[in-house]
């Protein structure tokens, strides 16, 4: 299983790129952390912004494909789309991600 986290710039654009990850059966679940206050390097200076953290549960086979929606649909020129390892957790829910 794996948890992909994508930052977007407002709740609209978080919601719209969850319903069409779920629609597509690319994510279990999405949660959205709005509030999400990143400072980055971009274009040669600092700068900064809030955001929505969108953290999504799926499982290893669907990360390309997951990756290839977020990227099409998303507002930004280079979004986040970050993979992380789950290496442990409720079996029960792990089993859920997998069953999608």
């Amino acid at each position: 299983m794996r948890v992909v986290m994508v930052t977007a710039p407002e709740i609209k654009a978080a919601r719209r790129l969850a319903r069409l990850a779920l629609e597509a059966k690319l994510a279990a679940c999405v949660n959205l952390i709005p509030g999400v206050e990143s400072h980055y390097w971009w274009e040669g200076k600092i700068d900064s912004g809030r955001e929505i953290l969108m953290v999504l549960k799926t499982s290893i086979g669907k990360v390309k494909a997951l990756e290839k929606l977020i990227l099409a649909k998303h507002p930004y020129d280079t979004p986040e789309f970050v993979v992380l390892e789950i290496t442990g957790g409720s079996r029960r829910y792990l089993d859920w991600i997998a069953g999608l």
